[in-house]
C-alpha cells in the first residue's frame, strides 16, 4: 500500500543531463579530497599489539577496574584486518557498559568508522550506529557524511537512508553538505518506490521534515510538505502518540494541517519559491488513500473483536483530527488550484531538483568542511598527547610509590 504513495515520483521526473549514476558518483558526490585518508593517516603513530591490549583489558575488567578511553582508542587505531574489527566491536560494547562509559573519545568514534570502511565492515558501522546507546557511538557531521556517501556510491540507498535517520534523531543537519547528501539519499530512495513498513515510513517522513527545515527554498519546502504528509498519514491511521514516540518532533496534532500550511506559505510568498509537482501528487494520492480508508471503516462493521484490539488505541483528540480529513481534502484542492494559477508548481521532480542542487553546491560546501576537519584532527591529536603524557606521569608516580613502599619494607626488616 505504501508503494502507491511514490508511484508518481518516477513518472513526473524531468530528464537532466549527466544523471547516470556512474557519472554522478564521479562528478558530484563527495570528492576524492573529501574522502581521502591523507589527513587522518598523517597523525602521529602509536603502534600497539592488539593481543596485548586485549589481554590487559580482559584482566582489568575481571578485577572490576575501569579501562581507560586511551586503551580503547589504541585498540581501534591499530586494527589491521576484518577480523580485528569484530574484536573492536566487542571492546566498544564492554567499554560502554563500564564505569568509564562517558569518556569514549570523539576521535575513537571517527576512527571506528574509518576502520570499518577501510576493511569492508560497513555493516558493523551501521549496526553500532543503529544501536548507539549500547555502543556509545554518536558520530560528528563529517563522519556521517563519509558513511552516507559510501552507501550512495554503492547504490545502497536504503542503508544510506538508515544513516540519514540517525542524523535526524541526533538533529545533526548542521552542515550544508550533510543536508544535501541526506536529501539526495531520501529523494533517490523514494523514487525507487520501495515497499515501506510503518516504522520506515515514519522515519522517512521525520527525516524529510527535519532536513527540509534547513532549506528555505523549493527543495526544502517540498521536503517539508512530503514529510508532514507522511507523518499526517500515520497520525490519521495510528494516532499522534505513534508519530512522535522516540522522535524529535512537535508533540501536537495536525501534521496534515502543517502540510497544508506549507502550501499556503508558498502561495503567499512573493519570491520564485515553488513546490515540486510530484510532492503535490504524493499528497493528493495520500489524501485519497486516507479518504478511501475512512469510508471503508465507516461503512463496514467490525469483523472480529480481536482485530479491533490489535489496532493502536486512539484518544478523543485523535478522533477529532480524523474528523477533519474532509476539510483537509477540500483545502488541498483549493490550494493546488491556487498554486497552479500562480505558476508556483515546479514540473521538475523532487529527485531532479535535489540532484541539481547537489551538482551546483556540493563542491562549494566541501571546502569549509575540510578546513574544519583538519582543525578538529589537530585538536584531537593535542588532546591525545595530553592524555598520553598524563598516563606516563601517573605510571611514573605509581612506580615511585611502589619503590618507596619496597624501600620502607626493606628498612623495617633490617630494623
Amino acid at each position: 500500500m505504501a508503494a502507491s504513495v511514490w508511484k508518481r515520483c518516477v513518472t513526473s521526473a524531468v530528464k537532466v543531463k549527466c544523471l547516470s549514476p556512474s557519472v554522478l558518483a564521479r562528478r558530484w558526490l563527495l570528492s576524492a579530497a573529501y574522502t581521502d585518508t591523507k589527513v587522518w593517516e598523517a597523525r602521529e603513530k602509536d603502534p600497539h599489539n592488539l593481543a596485548v591490549l586485549a589481554t590487559n583489558m580482559d584482566l582489568t575488567y575481571e578485577r572490576n577496574f575501569p579501562v581507560s578511553s586511551l586503551t580503547v582508542s589504541r585498540f581501534v587505531d591499530n586494527i589491521s584486518s576484518r577480523e580485528e574489527v569484530d574484536q573492536a566491536e566487542y571492546y566498544l560494547y564492554k567499554f560502554r557498559h563500564s564505569p568509564n562509559c562517558w569518556y569514549l573519545r570523539d576521535w575513537t568514534i571517527h576512527s571506528w568508522f574509518r576502520q570499518c570502511l577501510k576493511y569492508g565492515a560497513r555493516e558493523k558501522a551501521l549496526h553500532t550506529l543503529k544501536n548507539k546507546v549500547q555502543y556509545g557511538i554518536f558520530p560528528d557531521d563529517f563522519t556521517f557524511n563519509l558513511l552516507i556517501d559510501s552507501y550512495i556510491k554503492d547504490g545502497d540507498l536504503k542503508s544510506a537512508c538508515s544513516v540519514v535517520e540517525e542524523v535526524m534523531l541526533q538533529e545533526a543537519f548542521n552542515l550544508p553538505s550533510t543536508q544535501i547528501l541526506s536529501l539526495y539519499a531520501l529523494s533517490s530512495y523514494l523514487a525507487t518506490r520501495p515497499q515501506l513498513t510503518v516504522s520506515e515510513e515514519r522515519a522517512l517522513g521525520a527525516s524529510l521534515l527535519i532536513c527540509g527545515l534547513t532549506q528555505d527554498n523549493t527543495i526544502g519546502l517540498s521536503a517539508q510538505l512530503l514529510g508532514n504528509a507522511l507523518l499526517g498519514k500515520m497520525e490519521m491511521l495510528k494516532g499522534i502518540h505513534t508519530v512522535f514516540k522516540g522522535m524529535p518532533l512537535f508533540w501536537g496534532h495536525g501534521y496534515l494541517d502543517r502540510a497544508l500550511a506549507v502550501m499556503e506559505r508558498v502561495a503567499a510568498a512573493s519570491g520564485d519559491v515553488k513546490l515540486s509537482k510530484d510532492t503535490l501528487d504524493h499528497m493528493n494520492e495520500l489524501l485519497q488513500e486516507l479518504s478511501s480508508t475512512s469510508d471503508s471503516d465507516s461503512s463496514g462493521e467490525e469483523s472480529a473483536g480481536e482485530e479491533g484490539k490489535k489496532e493502536e488505541a486512539v484518544d478523543e483528540d485523535d478522533q477529532a483530527e480524523q474528523a477533519k480529513l474532509p476539510q483537509y481534502v477540500s483545502r488541498f484542492k483549493e490550494l493546488s488550484s491556487q498554486l497552479e494559477s500562480q505558476g508556483k508548481v515546479d514540473s521538475a521532480s523532487f529527485q531532479a531538483l535535489v540532484t541539481a542542487l547537489a551538482q551546483e553546491n556540493l563542491a562549494t560546501v566541501e571546502k569549509p568542511d575540510l578546513e574544519q576537519y583538519e582543525r578538529r584532527v589537530q585538536a584531537w591529536e593535542s588532546e591525545k598527547r595530553q592524555l598520553i603524557q598524563r598516563e606516563k606521569e601517573m605510571r611514573e608516580k605509581a612506580e615511585q610509590e611502589k619503590l618507596e613502599r619496597l624501600a620502607g619494607k626493606a628498612a623495617a626488616q633490617q630494623a
